[in-house]
């Protein structure tokens, strides 16, 4: 009975390779490799191993791969979403747990999202069948103003994780100042002193590892692990945060303490966006949100985005809510309709969110050795009547099929009027 119950994984194992080692050949469309830009006529994308292998215009196909026409469509990498609790959220006022928040955790810091990831949520499938391929995810409350280590999943049934403690969540909006301490004074002075206790740290494992003392080290906490790698530059805060005072203090704590820094949120970002531009920091916000919802917000404008891409910021987007994931190309669109180029919202969608946290080795741009991440669409991606026609994440093509699309085959053709007429 083990054997065959041995025999029985080890098939599964090799059927799921050759799914994943599959050979595609997608032909006849128009492709833009690099977010935007790069457009390339009748192209030839070849695709093996889950890796594309090269991008060409009229390129030959060799045998023994399979075909995909995209003649008259459009094919561009998959697009990533910022900002989202997905796979850590199902019912959000649900009143068993709700991963995404952590309000009885000890330490925020220590906290890792990636444990808590759930595949089989049905927000994957949802998102995906709309040309969003990837997306950041966090846990969005915690006890303190510290949101914990966010990931970045690729939206397949399993093995999603493609990098954890991607970054760390720092909450500055006005609902953290109410929770730590009631005022912005309490809130940015248990943040200074964090970062000050973390420079000490730092100088002093300098200066011992100088010394090379032979004491046993005591075994760092997450906590510890976590601000030792944002001190060193391996891995960036994300702070979310809105009003136009607290961002000049957000860029003062990074250039104070060296610091990378994502600006989340960032409804009155654009009124800095000079200063943003000279200290590096990216930007990643909703398009949608466009009117004020506290007074942290009195200058939110859904033409943000384009001012902040012309005053030198990267940007990437946010969609609105973690169940409406894919709608962040739609708010490319917003982003568009109010002045941001339409080759700079593809790149907020794309090559941008790669670069800003840290995947753009592997994934942004329809290049050789990039992950298949292929979106093949039936009109210009941005448009709100445009959808895919086929959709690969790492090579593996998957059904356009969800909860939703389910429901839609179930109810579209019900003749309701028998029920009427009782």
């Amino acid at each position: 009975m083990r054997k065959l119950v041995s025999l029985v994984a080890v098939a599964a194992t090799m059927m799921s390779s050759a799914v994943f080692a599959e050979d595609i050949a997608i032909t006849g469309g128009k492709a833009f490799t690099n977010g935007g830009s790069g457009e390339v006529d009748n192209a030839t994308i070849l695709i093996s191993d889950g890796k594309i292998t090269g991008v060409s215009s009229g390129g030959a196909v060799p045998a023994g791969y399979r075909v995909i026409d995209a003649t008259g469509k459009w094919v561009t990498a998959g697009f990533m979403a910022g900002d989202t609790n997905i796979g850590l959220v199902e019912v959000a006022l649900s009143g068993g747990i709700v991963d995404a928040r952590a309000d009885k955790a000890k330490d925020g810091i220590g906290l890792d999202a990636a444990y808590a990831i759930n595949p089989a949520s049905p927000v994957f499938a949802n998102t995906r069948i709309g040309g969003v391929t990837r997306a950041m995810t966090r846990t969005s409350s915690s006890t303190d103003m510290w949101m914990g280590q966010g990931a970045i999943v690729k939206l397949t049934d399993d093995d999603v994780v493609v990098k954890e403690r991607a970054f760390l969540g720092l909450d500055l909006d006005e609902g953290s100042a109410e929770k730590n301490g009631g005022s912005r004074a309490a809130l940015w002075s248990q943040v200074n002193a964090k970062f000050e206790e973390a420079m000490r740290k730092k100088g002093s494992s300098t200066t011992k590892s100088e010394g090379k003392s032979d004491a046993k080290p005591k075994k760092p906490s997450p906590a510890d692990v976590a601000m030792t790698k944002v001190m060193n530059g391996d891995m960036p805060v994300y702070a979310t945060v809105e009003r136009k005072a607290d961002i000049l203090q957000l860029i003062a704590l990074k250039k104070r303490f060296d610091i990378d820094v994502i600006l989340g949120g960032a409804g009155e970002a654009w009124m800095v966006a000079d200063e943003l531009a000279a200290a590096g920091i990216p930007v990643v916000l909703d398009p949608s949100a466009n009117l004020p919802g506290n007074f942290d917000t009195l200058a939110r404008t859904s033409a943000a985005a384009g001012r902040l891409h012309n005053a030198g910021v990267k940007v990437a987007f946010i969609p609105p809510g973690t169940h409406n994931t894919v709608l962040v190309v739609q708010n490319a669109g917003i982003a568009v309709s109010m002045g941001m180029p339409w080759a700079a919202a593809m790149d907020a969608l794309t090559v941008n969110p790669a670069e800003i946290f840290g995947i753009d080795d592997s994934y942004g741009a329809l290049a050789a050795g990039k992950d298949a991440d292929v979106v093949v669409w039936d009109g210009d991606p941005l448009e709100v009547m445009s959808s895919p026609d086929v959709v690969l994440i790492a090579g593996e093509q998957l059904p356009l099929v969800s909860r939703l699309t389910k429901l839609r085959d179930r109810y579209k053709d019900l003749d309701r009027a028998p029920a009427f007429d009782k």
